[in-house]
């Protein structure tokens, strides 16, 4: 198996080539998902992948955030010049740069990002077949699942087996975009999830302590390698980019001794002596232990890198006193933990005492006073992060000089960019584009701009429920479409549900849940097979891979994005064409921010979809500035998941309020058998539907999933509709007044 270490500085990288690692991941300069690290220059990018080689080590760019459509010709600049330096492959997220890359740089290798979502065996078999070499699979994937999805699926696995572990599923995490505009799918995530929390009444963190219920302890995999190996693992994947050198190479030294040598008492405890030099967090097996993982969280902990220090009391003018839990030295790496706000801070430790005598060293059960940076106060955590010694002996070894740099002028060809950029500023040939006939629903009452009944809304709209008791909800006008997500309580409901969806019939449209685990698949083919043979043929899929729950209808065997069967249309199965009738949509959680991802969508055979629940109105507008490939929609009323995971802990309380240090209000759920965190209100566009229908959105999804809203509720948001700002109850719009980061 291949070992892949993480490198975020040119320090780090050299400690992984030197400390064994057989590839090494980096991230590509404008567009990786640790946007809050330094970005590597395309001239240090080539450096290093020439010091790479000569090692015979190969380097893979983590070119995985989300685009923006302002970004799409900086992204073929980059694509073009990671060509050209032969990068080994290219770690995607983004399906718009996966349709770039496959139509105008073939020669680049591409692997699935985590934050694409692979947590089943239908997701990884889609990824293979728009042509990527290797998937990085989800970090909740047991050891049972990751050798299923190996026997059914001919491509590479890459998992990760050490480091930081996300609450979230990857892909599926809208926490910190929704509090304030960073969004975790762009690399600017401000970790939400590591503060503490509070049960609590709205709005108040008055009630009882909660503790730190979404902070992960650390990833060690290293006692499964050979269950990872059996299983059928290619490489494995060592998370830190933001970590220090030391980190790397310590890690990287452990692994390379598992790997190279018998699973010996011996030798894992040698590899365990190199990890705690590490000084990660508390570590876990994570989901490879069998069950539900048990280690995982430590609530009554923050989860913080290091190793615990104790905390500090009578703080007076940035200094206090503790008593130290660990050996300490001046010139240790520290970082404090402030309890109240949950913010967090590095700093060098520049003074120790005793009384007023100052130390330069004491050891474990001291009673010290430390100095501290502004704003430490009473009760606070402190860690230790690294060694003062390390530091220095670090320091002392100079990289050579100008061994990172090299000239990369006349690196792509500009002839080939200047037809690139012709070819994204012409007009989508929607010719191109398989279409599927959709079945118009029925038309009662006055139609909309969009064909559709609208008495208060100037665009068509759609309402969306997970649950049928939600029908009760007062309508203000028929929807266009009913969007019910299908669950095995939706599927038993249903067949009580026959009269009160005699208005709906010709509008409904069944969602599939954004994850699907691999036990569950059997459930959804049965379903989605009963339910079409009785005539329900509009689907909204949550993730790209289950569009090959339907792929008797919708595949293209061996045509690239964009291309139809010379006849037109698509071959079902023996040749045959599909039911027409057919049409499939996307749900946000598809994660689509540019056009050009919305064109690789028309080429898999969708016939609609939603943009990214988290877009500003400004890429709003810029992708509307052009032709889309498929009419595009928005959510404009919910209460989205701010994450999705598959965690379900003891000490969780469903359906109560928790409060953060900084007041936020979110509120736990079960949905599709995973754990759900929801706003305590909901949000909305409604009162800019006005606008959304003027730069082309073809629908508006009200979402009442996860709500018990009143009967009248719907009517008073509706009566908001081109008014912003204006009457009623004042609602977040998510990012659309702010900027997505």
């Amino acid at each position: 198996m291949e070992l892949l270490a993480p490198a975020g500085t040119i320090e780090a990288f050299e400690a992984a080539v030197e400390s064994g690692a057989d590839a090494i991941y980096i991230g590509a300069p404008a567009f990786n998902a640790r946007a809050l690290a330094r970005h590597f220059s395309l001239a240090e990018v080539a450096a290093m992948i020439d010091h790479a080689h000569k090692n015979r080590v190969k380097v893979y760019l983590a070119m995985n955030s989300l685009m923006k459509e302002n970004e799409i010709g900086k992204a073929v600049e980059e694509l073009a010049a990671l060509e050209a330096l032969k990068a080994d492959a290219l770690i995607i997220q983004d399906l718009g740069i996966s349709y770039l890359a496959r139509k105008f740089f073939p020669g680049l290798r591409l692997h699935a990002s985590t934050l694409m979502g692979a947590h089943n065996s239908l997701n990884v078999r889609q990824f293979a077949e728009m042509g990527f070499k290797r998937v990085v699979l989800a970090r909740e994937m047991t050891l049972n699942e990751i050798g299923q999805i190996h026997e059914q699926c001919p491509v590479e696995l890459e998992v990760f087996v050490h480091g930081a572990l996300c609450f979230a599923y990857s892909g599926l995490c809208l926490f910190s975009s929704y509090l304030g505009g960073k969004s975790g799918l762009r690399g600017r995530c401000v970790q939400p999830c590591r503060r503490r929390y509070t049960w609590g009444s709205k709005g108040r963190g008055t009630g009882a302590p909660a503790g730190y219920l979404f902070s992960m302890n650390d990833l060690a995999g290293l006692e499964v390698i050979p269950q990872l190996r059996r299983a059928g693992v290619s490489s494995l994947k060592i998370e830190g980019r933001m970590r220090s050198s030391q980190y790397v190479a310590s890690v990287v030294k452990a692994y390379r001794l598992a790997l190279d040598n018998p699973a010996t008492p011996e030798v894992l405890t040698e590899a365990k002596e190199l990890l705690e030099q590490a000084m990660g967090r508390k570590a876990s097996l994570g989901y490879f232990k069998k069950g539900q993982p048990t280690d995982i969280i430590a609530p009554q902990h923050s989860g913080n890198i290091g190793l615990f220090l104790g905390k500090t009391e009578k703080v007076t003018s940035n200094r206090a006193q503790m008593t130290l839990k660990e050996p300490l030295r001046v010139g240790d790496r520290l970082r404090i933990h402030q309890e109240g706000s949950g913010e967090r801070q590095a700093f060098t430790l520049k003074g120790l005492w005793q009384g007023k005598m100052a130390l330069e060293t004491a050891k474990a059960g001291s009673r010290v006073q430390v100095d501290l940076p502004p704003g430490a106060q009473w009760g606070d955590s402190l860690y230790k992060v690294d060694l003062g010694e390390r530091r220095q002996q670090a320091a002392k070894k100079a990289i050579q000089p100008g061994l990172f740099s090299k000239k990369v002028a006349n690196l792509v060809d500009p002839r080939k960019l200047a037809q690139i950029a012709h070819f994204l500023r012409q007009p989508v040939n929607r010719s191109s584009v398989v279409k599927v006939r959709e079945e118009r629903p029925d038309r009662g009452q006055a139609q909309g701009r969009h064909g559709t009944p609208s008495a208060q809304l100037p665009l068509e709209w759609w309402l969306k429920i997970d649950d049928f008791d939600l029908l009760k909800v007062k309508m203000p006008t028929v929807p266009s479409r009913l969007v019910i997500t299908l669950t095995r309580q939706t599927f038993a409901q249903l067949s009580r549900q026959q009269k009160r969806l005699t208005t709906y019939r010709r509008r409904l449209v069944w969602a599939l849940p954004p994850v699907i685990l691999e036990e569950d698949l059997r459930f959804y083919r049965d379903t989605i097979g009963h339910l079409r043979n009785s005539g329900y043929n509009a689907w909204q899929i949550g993730h790209i891979g289950q569009r090959l729950l339907f792929a008797a209808d919708v595949q293209v065997a061996g045509a690239p994005d964009g291309e139809s069967h010379p006849s037109g249309r698509k071959k079902g199965r023996a040749g045959k064409p599909p039911a027409e009738r057919l049409l499939l949509c996307g749900d946000y959680t598809l994660n689509i921010l540019n056009s050009m991802s919305v064109q690789a969508l028309a080429g898999l055979g969708l016939g609609n979809v939603q943009l990214a629940i988290e877009t500003d109105r400004q890429n709003l507008f810029d992708v509307f500035s052009r032709k889309n490939a498929l009419p595009v929609g928005m959510t404009i009323f919910g209460q989205p998941p701010l994450f999705t995971a598959r965690l379900a802990s003891s000490f969780f309380k469903y359906d109560q309020p928790l409060v953060s240090p900084k007041g936020e209000v979110i509120i736990l759920k079960q949905c599709w058998g995973q754990t759900v965190a929801v706003a305590d209100q909901p949000f909305s566009l409604v009162p800019h539907c006005t606008e959304l229908a003027s730069r082309g959105v073809a629908y508006g999804v009200v979402d009442l999933s996860h709500m018990h809203p009143r009967p009248d509720e719907l009517a008073a948001v509706f009566r908001q509709s081109g008014q912003p700002g204006r009457g009623g109850r004042r609602l977040r719009t998510f990012n659309y007044t702010g900027t997505l980061l």
